[in-house]
Parts: structure tokens; sequence; C-alpha cells
């Protein structure tokens, strides 16, 4: 289970996130809907322990995901815009995430990249943002994650790799009992794919739904 527990955040004394709860079921896929600015990503970014929230904790199986690395190599996450480093090829950035996850599979890298077809040879700084996108989810994916939190994930591709995305994610649900989160601003977009959502608005949940 993943637990958000009476989460808040503030930048610069501006509130962003207000006491935010949240209870994520093992193998399930949960939406997070908000307009632009709802605080959305902030809290994606304390789910997977880049912030540090001010007040509250994030917990998956009962451990506190901050400054915890063992929980974090459990984690898959596509950002919104993702960066890595520009002078990177593809396959450098293949070895680094081979280096750093443990469960790191090149088989499913490939398998998955027999369908984005990326040239692994290419600079980071040669991918467009929706081949940064596509490298993102393959990445996430093949890290054998057992939490994976997707921040805008279908932005900038085509509809063709958008089916192509729903359709990994809700495999390996069915296969693994992965747990998922999903942002989007768009309810229309996670309409079939999720089981619960939850819409946050001006940094609090407002409503929660099957």
């Amino acid at each position: 289970m993943l637990e958000v527990k009476n989460v808040s955040k503030k930048y610069n004394k501006k509130e962003v996130l207000s006491d935010v709860s949240i209870n994520i079921k093992k193998g399930e896929i949960h939406g997070l809907i908000g307009e632009n600015s709802a605080g959305k990503t902030t809290l994606i970014k304390c789910l997977v322990g880049i912030y540090k929230p001010d007040n509250g904790d994030i917990l998956f199986e009962g451990e506190s995901v901050y400054e915890n690395s063992k929980a974090k190599e459990r984690i898959g996450y596509v950002a919104d815009y993702n960066e890595y480093i520009n002078i990177y090829s593809i396959n450098k950035i293949v070895k680094m995430f081979r280096n750093f996850y443990p469960n790191f599979s090149i088989e499913r890298f490939d398998e998955l990249n027999e369908i984005f077809k990326l040239n692994k040879k290419v600079t980071i700084s040669n991918l467009s943002k929706g081949q940064k996108m596509r490298l993102a989810f393959m990445l996430s994916i093949a890290i054998t994650p057992d939490y994976l939190i997707l921040d805008e994930p279908i932005d900038g591709l085509d509809p063709v790799a958008r089916k192509l995305v729903w359709k990994y994610i809700i495999d390996d649900v069915a296969q693994r009992n992965l747990t998922v989160l999903i942002s989007s601003h768009n309810l229309k977009e996670l309409e079939g794919i999720v089981d619960h959502v939850g819409i946050l608005y001006k940094g609090k949940i407002m409503k929660e739904f099957d």
C-alpha cells in the first residue's frame, strides 16, 4: 500500500499542499486529477522522495520514502518533463540505470524499444520531448518497479504511443500486481484505465470516487 498521510508543503510561505491524505491499494491504478497549479507535481515530487513534506508523511508499505534509497529502488517515476544528462547517449543512460537499480531488465528495455524505436546511440540533447517521455517510460518499466508514479505521462506522445503506454501499464498491473499513480489535468484521458480517482484543487483533495 502507498499512504499519503496529512501531507502539507509550502513554497515561500505559500501553501501548495494542505493536509493531503490518499491511500492507494496494492495493484490499483489511482488517478490524480487537477488543473495546472493544483499541486499535482509537488505532491508527486514528495511521493518519489525529491521533496520533503513540511508536515505529514508518505509511506510505501509502512516505510517513509524520503532519504530511503531502498524504497526508491522500487519506484518508477515518469516526470511531466524528463531531463537527463544531455551529453549522454541512451546507451549510457541505460548503463547508469542498470547500476542504480538492481532489478533493471535490459531485456525488458529492449523489448519495449522494439515498439518505441529509439536509436540507443543518439544523445539526449537530440531527443524531442515526446522521445524523452518514451525513454522515461521504458526506463521506469525496465527497473521492474513495485510502484509506478506518472506525472502527465502521455503529454507529447502521439495517439499510437499513448495507447501503447496504457497497454504496458495495464499489463504490468495484471501480471505483476504493479501499483500505479497517474496525474492528469484531463479526467477523460483516464476513463476506463483507473480504478479510483482523487480530485486535487488548490492543494486539497476535494473529492474521491471509483
